[in-house]
């Protein structure tokens, strides 16, 4: 993939961070960690005074994964640029209350990335061990620390992560606002209408199964024993095929997603 520059990115295809994102199937793993995020009602209060989520739901898609991809796999100049990006627009998320560049926000973000990654990978590849797992969060760190996120303030090692991810799940209490946006990702407005209904039934499906139990339960989503078995078949189902289909295939939002941020981001000298 052309590259605005050839500056080295931040990680090496090897690192377990870029094994694990690459993987387009965890774009369906999205609406888990967006509604983790969400169900911290700073966050929620934030992105519901000021996102286009209602208005351009894919466009927010974009947006986010541009800069998950640019991170992830772009040169360093392509991911401290779109953070850059980030950041200036964080800087006019601020309301009663809240700052989306608030430090605590964006550990908690970085850390529903991390965990909703591991928890889908799993279900479909295979276990990581506790060293991949650990090796896994020290690279992910980035995502909050590019956005300016002191790296003290994130949990220094993985057992420090897991006691702050459990602690911080039973402390969230979500808002009307966190559910307002839940609507909104789990019911956009698409064109095409009602052929887009079994795709995104499957999305909800998917979020569901993969929310933390004491989120989905506040959420208010139905979690019964049949629906429980319709994830497990789906997860089956995956796991069977995908990993066996060809990387080329398995990469192609990711691949999207940066052929078009590179086409779209002006050159460094603004050329």
């Amino acid at each position: 993939m052309t590259r605005l520059s050839h500056d080295e990115g931040l990680f090496q295809d090897g690192d377990l961070i870029r094994v694990i994102s690459r993987e387009g199937l965890l774009i369906a793993a999205g609406g888990a960690a967006s509604l983790l995020q969400t169900a911290h009602p700073k966050i929620a209060q934030g992105v519901y005074d000021h996102s286009y989520t209602a208005e351009d739901p894919l466009g927010r898609l974009r947006g986010t994964m541009q800069w998950v991809y640019a991170v992830g796999f772009g040169s360093r100049t392509e991911a401290e640029r779109l953070s850059h990006a980030v950041r200036r627009m964080h800087d006019r998320v601020t309301g009663p209350g809240y700052a989306a560049g608030d430090p605590e926000l964006q550990v908690w973000v970085a850390a529903t990335l991390f965990a909703t990654a591991v928890h889908a990978y799993e279900l479909v590849f295979r276990p990581l061990s506790p060293e991949e797992r650990a090796a896994h969060y020290e690279q992910a760190k980035i995502y909050a620390t590019i956005l300016g996120c002191p790296y003290a303030m994130m949990p220094a090692t993985y057992a420090d992560f897991r006691d702050y991810y459990a602690t911080t799940l039973d402390s969230l209490r979500i808002s009307e606002a966190s559910r307002a946006i839940a609507r909104q990702v789990l019911h956009p407005r698409l064109r095409g209408g009602a052929l887009n209904e079994p795709a995104l039934a499957a999305i909800r499906l998917i979020t569901a199964g993969l929310m933390p139990e004491p989120v989905r339960r506040q959420y208010g989503w139905r979690w019964d024993r049949a629906r429980r078995a319709r994830f497990d078949l789906l997860m089956t189902a995956l796991r069977l095929t995908y990993p066996h289909l060809p990387l080329r295939v398995r990469t192609l939002p990711r691949d999207h997603y940066l052929r078009d941020l590179r086409r779209r981001l002006p050159a460094p000298n603004g050329t």
